[in-house]
Order: structure tokens, then C-alpha cells, then sequence
């Protein structure tokens, strides 16, 4: 799974195919077009895990992948634009549909074997535990 970048100038170019297609008298949004958003997400860190949010609202928990290689974590998946009627007329479309992902580095004390993910109210929840930090002892030497 290739890391997804924010990049400012692909907004810009998001905005100047709306501007494009209102023009041209096309009302559907350039990211419908597009096929490709990026969904909001919040990071929080507690004393024993690392905890994401990912804003997944529309989207089945089955239409979603969650994979972690060589310390990364990646979310992938789908959010279908569903025309509800052929006879219908768009005047406009906000909401972003396509295929989504994020990609985050994790920290080396993840405990990958204990992760675990929810999904509640359109919001997937990923908490990553940390492992349990190291006991010291007194070493004899003999």
C-alpha cells in the first residue's frame, strides 16, 4: 500500500476542475469525478496505546481494509456513489465518494499482535497498545 500525501496543489487542481466543469455546466463535484478523497482522522497517543479515529461516514465496515507492514499502518476502502434514481437531475454533490486511503508510520513499541478495530457511528476506531515497557533487574555477575 503506496503512503498517501496531503498536497496543497492537488486542491488547487480539485478546485479548478469544479470551476472547470461549472463552466462547462457540469454541477457533480471534481472529487465525484475524481473518484479519490481522503477522510478525516484523529491520532491521540494515552500512556498504553496509540488510538485513531478515522471519519468513515456511508461506508460498510466490509468495504474497508486495515493493514499493517514493515511498521506502517494503511486504511483502505470504498465509499460507492449509488444514483438513486436515472431520472434524477444533480444540482450538486458534496459529499466525496471513490476509493479512499491513509497510510501512518507507527512507533516501534506498538504491540501489533493486540490491535484492534471498532466501528460505531460511521467512525472507525483502531486502537494500537503499546507494549509494556521493560522490567529492569540487578544482573550478578558471576
Amino acid at each position: 500500500m503506496a503512503t498517501v500525501r496531503w498536497s496543497p496543489w492537488q486542491e488547487l487542481e480539485d478546485i479548478q476542475r469544479t470551476l472547470m466543469g461549472l463552466r462547462d455546466g457540469d454541477v457533480q463535484s471534481a472529487r465525484h469525478q475524481q473518484g479519490s478523497w481522503m477522510p478525516a482522522v484523529d491520532v491521540r497517543e494515552t500512556s498504553d496505546a496509540l488510538v485513531i479515529h478515522v471519519e468513515l461516514p456511508g461506508v460498510e465496515k466490509e468495504n474497508i481494509r486495515i493493514e499493517m507492514h514493515e511498521g506502517r499502518l494503511s486504511i483502505s476502502g470504498e465509499r460507492p456513489y449509488v444514483k438513486e434514481d436515472e431520472e434524477e437531475h444533480v444540482h450538486r454533490i458534496e459529499r466525496a465518494y471513490g476509493r479512499f486511503a491513509r497510510s501512518f508510520s507507527l512507533p516501534r513499541d506498538i504491540d501489533t499482535d493486540r490491535v484492534q478495530a471498532s466501528m460505531d457511528n460511521g467512525v472507525l476506531k483502531i486502537r494500537l497498545p503499546k507494549r509494556g515497557a521493560a522490567s529492569s533487574r540487578t544482573i550478578e555477575i558471576s
